[in-house]
């Protein structure tokens, strides 16, 4: 079954629901208006306090471990100046994807989603920043998105993807190989579908596509390939849905280490036990940012 089989399988899927999420209409005005050159601060803030869930969840990402402000930030005109324009589009992006999706029950526990997508995020960051990579939050960006097509199959096609999830419990598959073999496409075709739908940029649709096979990246195979790290990683330490995947890890076999190398040469001589020691210090940080938007105080 070839890539072009496996989009239009998901393409007919995701064409099926109905009631598919959108992104928020606020959100989707913001980042028109961040593309803009005379917008400014109190014009983004002004309509972002329009929408009250979108303003608290911003309110508790800029406070986060993520972004480590000197002291807390009360006001969203200085959340979104501590931020910088460039970085709206990113963040806007991050809140209205976990509205869009909440409050919903499906085959997987939704904290569990976030912690493993933030989870990856976070450790994106890290990653980059270690290869040199120049857009820190395009990293975490890129992370928190990778699978969005497992809240889809989680939501929208419960019982077919509780098929999967029990299969790989008794069999040493992969999740994208027993979605193939069940639904006849996997995660990352959905998610490439939704973020089409969503006008998300190529590069993002890009890594929702092949995080799981960074060699097959065109747009940005760096990006991709530490995406594919950090999801390799969290998987196999606490943050992995609950541990219900088949999945092993050294970093020296990877095809994305190998195409970081060609980046950072100087990663040949990495600490690579000290280096996941660092990585994992992330954990106990993302456990606590999730805990912090999802709370209903």
């Amino acid at each position: 079954m070839d890539k072009k089989q496996l989009i239009e399988r998901a393409e007919a899927l995701v064409g099926a629901v109905d009631d598919l999420p959108t992104i928020p209409a606020v959100a989707t005005k913001v980042l028109q208006m961040v593309d803009d050159p005379d917008v400014s601060v109190e014009e983004i803030a002004d309509l972002m306090l329009t929408d009250q869930v979108m303003t608290a969840r911003i309110m508790k990402l800029i406070n986060s471990p993520v972004y480590k402000p000197a002291q807390e930030i009360t006001s969203l005109k200085r959340a979104l100046v501590y931020l910088g324009l460039r970085h709206v589009r990113e963040i806007a992006l991050t809140t209205s994807v976990i509205s869009a999706f909440d409050g919903t029950a499906g085959a997987l526990d939704l904290n569990a989603f976030w912690e493993h997508s933030f989870g990856v995020g976070m450790v994106s960051k890290i990653i980059a920043k270690k290869v040199g990579y120049q857009d820190l939050e395009k990293a975490y960006i890129a992370g928190i998105i990778h699978d969005l097509g497992e809240v889809f199959l989680s939501n929208f096609l419960r019982e077919q993807f509780m098929e999967v999830l029990n299969y790989i419990k008794v069999h040493p598959v992969t999740l994208g190989d027993a979605e193939k073999l069940l639904l006849g496409t996997t995660h990352c075709e959905i998610g490439l579908c939704m973020a089409r739908k969503w006008n998300f940029p190529d590069a993002y649709c890009d890594i929702i596509a092949n995080h799981h096979d960074p060699a097959a990246a065109t747009v940005d195979p760096i990006l991709c390939a530490i995406v594919n790290l950090s999801d390799l990683f969290c998987t196999v330490r606490e943050l992995n849905y609950g541990g219900i995947e088949w999945v092993s890890f050294n970093l020296n076999e990877q095809v994305a280490w190998a195409i970081l190398k060609t980046k950072s040469p100087e990663l040949e001589h990495l600490d690579v036990e000290r280096f996941c020691y660092e990585l994992d210090d992330a954990i106990p940080d993302v456990k606590a940012l999730v805990s912090s938007i999802f709370s209903t105080t």
